[in-house]
């Protein structure tokens, strides 16, 4: 079982860039397709982007092009960089893995295929 630890998240300004961090512990990122998530107030929680095993990933329309996520197996640790951050961006952000599926490029947008959840890390976006 995987624990989950995300960080990174603050107040910044339109245009300024972010980079969230997801630590796994009990368990190593790499045997997992992992996802981030969001959720702004009053919203529900949608998925932003996900790699799978295998590296391919993927982003929601509102966030390609300014964001990638990327996984280092050494540090254990999954990525969210965001740039030219917008005040839409505000929200909780959400770690998740899931192992549904054996397929080295599962990944699934769903959070309802999302075993495992992080706590979550505010991002705020001033205009």
């Amino acid at each position: 079982q995987v624990q989950l630890v995300e960080s990174g998240g603050g107040l910044v300004q339109a245009g300024d860039s972010l980079r969230l961090s997801c630590a796994a512990s009990g368990s190593t990122v790499s045997s997992y397709a992992m996802g981030w998530f969001r959720q702004a107030p009053g919203k529900e929680r949608e998925c932003v982007a996900t790699i799978s095993r295998g590296g391919n990933t993927y982003y929601t329309e509102s966030v390609k092009g300014r964001s990638t996520i990327t996984r280092d197996n050494a540090e254990n640790t999954v990525y969210l960089q965001m740039n030219s951050l917008k005040p839409e961006d505000t929200a909780v952000y959400y770690c998740a893995a899931t192992r549904r599926s054996s397929r080295t490029y599962y990944f699934s947008t769903r959070r309802d295929d999302y075993d495992y959840w992080g706590q979550g890390t505010q991002v705020t976006v001033s205009s």
